[in-house]
C-alpha cells in the first residue's frame, strides 16, 4: 500500500473529515492527540470510520478529491456500507 484515503468523524452522523496519507497509523495518532491544526482539530474529528487503500498516491489523491465533492448523504452511505455502526476502525 502506498497511500490511503480515510474518513474521520466526530461521532455517528457527526462532522466528517476526508484526508489522504501514506502512513495511516501515524496520521491517526496526530489527529487523535491534537497534533494537527485546522478543521479536524477544531471540530474534534478523531474517529476513523472509513479507509480505502491504493497502490499509487496519485490514485488516492484523485479519490480524495472525488469524495470531497460528494454530498453528505453519499458520504454517509459509503461509510455505512462497510461500517454500519460507525465503529472506530483504528
Amino acid at each position: 500500500m502506498s497511500a490511503c484515503v480515510y474518513i474521520l468523524a466526530s461521532g455517528r452522523n457527526g462532522t466528517l473529515y476526508i484526508g489522504v496519507t501514506s502512513d495511516l497509523p501515524r496520521r491517526l495518532y496526530e489527529h487523535q492527540h491534537g497534533q494537527t491544526d485546522g478543521f479536524a482539530s477544531r471540530y474534534g474529528v478523531t474517529v476513523l470510520v472509513y479507509a480505502e487503500a491504493f497502490e499509487r498516491t496519485d490514485e488516492a489523491i484523485i479519490r480524495e478529491k472525488q469524495l470531497k465533492g460528494w454530498n453528505r448523504a453519499w458520504k454517509i452511505d459509503l461509510i455505512e456500507e462497510s461500517n454500519p455502526d460507525w465503529c472506530d476502525l483504528a
